[in-house]
């Protein structure tokens, strides 16, 4: 690890006004990404800002028909909070199973989204339920957020603030975790708000998340587990790597679909 300066600011404005003077710096939130590549000396930022003292980037609260949460809320939080798990149980469920209880109560859902690993959990929940990502700059939705593996279309200086979930009638989730890392090998969030069904896939695309529109469109048919019968996503955009090869991969987008249509009907 090289050489940095640390700064703890206490309010988002103090981040962004630190991340636009300091040349080369680097915003840590749980740190489960920077800090490691730090440590290989892969990654060499010339300062770190530390988000965790910003009370203004934290909390949980039910405005209307949507669920607010702050970028350095944790999984843990989000996992425990009366108001998710009344309002949108499939998010409570999904922040839940994210790693181990070490990582849960480090990691942070802003963290997560500006990183965009294409096994995370959180990117398939905020495309399914049609979330905004709100940074101190602007409000994006998740198709203009997540541009590619490990990219988001956030710009220098740019900080996420919190993000804003839509609370649907019907939601589950449902993911085969690699039994080491517990990341998604394959997760599926799907949805149904009013009329409109969404299905995305975290953990299988070669480009990172996205929608599943033949499952979507036969779900919006009749929302049931049945509906997904016989349907099957082909290999083709599939990642392939160690774990699992792209036609593994693409069967177990179904499987996981299923999955999460039932506990999304409660069967």
């Amino acid at each position: 690890m090289y050489a940095f300066t640390y700064h703890k600011p206490t309010s988002a404005r103090q981040a962004a006004t630190l991340l636009s003077k300091k040349e080369d710096a680097k915003l840590i939130a749980g740190g489960h990404t920077l800090l490691p590549t730090m440590k290989q000396r892969l990654a060499a930022p010339t300062a770190l800002i530390d988000l965790g003292a910003c009370a203004d980037l934290k909390g949980i609260a039910r405005k209307g028909r949507t669920i607010v949460i702050g970028a350095m809320t944790t999984h843990a939080e989000v996992a425990a909070s009366p108001e998710v798990q009344e309002a949108i149980p499939a998010l409570a469920y999904l922040a839940g199973h994210i790693g181990d209880p070490h990582v849960r109560h480090r990691g942070t859902i802003g963290g997560s989204v500006a990183n965009n690993d294409p096994a995370a959990d959180y990117p398939s929940a905020l495309l399914a339920l049609g979330a905004m990502v709100v940074t101190n700059k602007r409000k994006l939705s998740p198709e203009e957020f997540f541009t590619g593996l490990y990219e988001t279309a956030l710009e220098e200086g740019e900080i996420v603030t919190r993000v804003i979930f839509p609370v649907v009638s019907k939601a589950g989730y449902a993911k085969f975790r690699n039994p080491a890392s517990r990341y998604a090998m394959v997760g599926v969030f799907v949805a149904k708000r009013g009329p409109e069904v969404r299905v995305a896939v975290t953990g299988a695309g070669a480009n990172g998340v996205f929608r599943w529109a033949e499952a979507e469109a036969a779900l919006k048919a009749r929302f049931a587990p049945k509906s997904l019968d016989g349907l099957k996503h082909g290999a083709e955009g599939i990642n392939g790597d160690m774990h699992a090869d792209p036609d593994y991969r693409a069967h177990l987008i179904g499987v996981m679909a299923k999955q999460a249509v039932a506990q999304a009907v409660g069967k």
